[in-house]
This record gives structure tokens, C-alpha cells and sequence, in this order.
């Protein structure tokens, strides 16, 4: 076998691990607008990878934050995107708004 042919099949296998591990992340949806999440409080498995995506229905940009958790994500309106988490303890960890501090949180329950 050539070594192009080697290298192919090496990216081939490569990216059906990658897409078949993409795919098997639990995935949770969280919807923010104007300083508002939704829903406020999330239940999400402990000690797995877990995907979050993150949707910004408001008229302004919105920063999805926890910075004990190093956790930052800046969406302009109308922008969907995600963050996946890794390993979460069993606890809650709140999320913030930081572009809208007087607006409300969403809390993720790890159990």
C-alpha cells in the first residue's frame, strides 16, 4: 500500500472515531435571551462528557460564563454554538449572563 493510501485510511478511521464519539455525547439545550435562560435549572449525568448547546434568541449579545470552570462563550444574536463539559461532579454549577449581570442564571444539577 502507498503511503498516500496509508495516510488516507488513517484519516478516514480518524474522523469516523471523532464523528462516531461526537455523536454519542449526551446533549442538552439551553436557550438564552435578553439576560434569560431556559430553562433555569438543568438535570445532567456525572462523570461523562456532556455537550451543551447554547442558543442566543435575543436582540444583543449574550456571554455564557462560569469562570470557576474556565467556561466562556460569547454568542451574537440569533447564534447557536456549544461547549462540552467534562467529568462533572456530582453538584450544581451556575451559569451567567455576564453581558446582562441583572439578569438570571441556569443552574446545572450533576447527579
Amino acid at each position: 500500500m502507498s503511503l498516500l493510501r496509508r495516510a488516507l485510511a488513517v484519516l478516514a478511521m480518524t474522523t469516523f472515531a471523532l464523528t462516531t464519539s461526537a455523536q454519542d455525547l449526551p446533549t442538552f439545550e439551553i436557550a438564552m435571551k435578553d439576560g434569560r435562560f431556559s430553562p433555569e435549572r438543568l438535570e445532567v449525568p456525572t462523570g461523562k462528557r456532556l455537550k451543551l448547546v447554547l442558543k442566543n434568541e435575543g436582540r444583543t449579545p449574550a456571554e455564557f460564563e462560569n469562570l470557576s470552570m474556565r467556561v466562556e462563550k460569547v454568542l451574537a444574536p440569533g447564534v447557536t454554538s456549544f461547549v462540552v463539559l467534562h467529568n462533572l461532579r456530582p453538584g450544581e454549577y451556575r451559569f451567567v449572563d455576564e453581558f446582562h449581570p441583572q439578569g438570571g442564571s441556569v443552574t446545572l444539577i450533576a447527579k
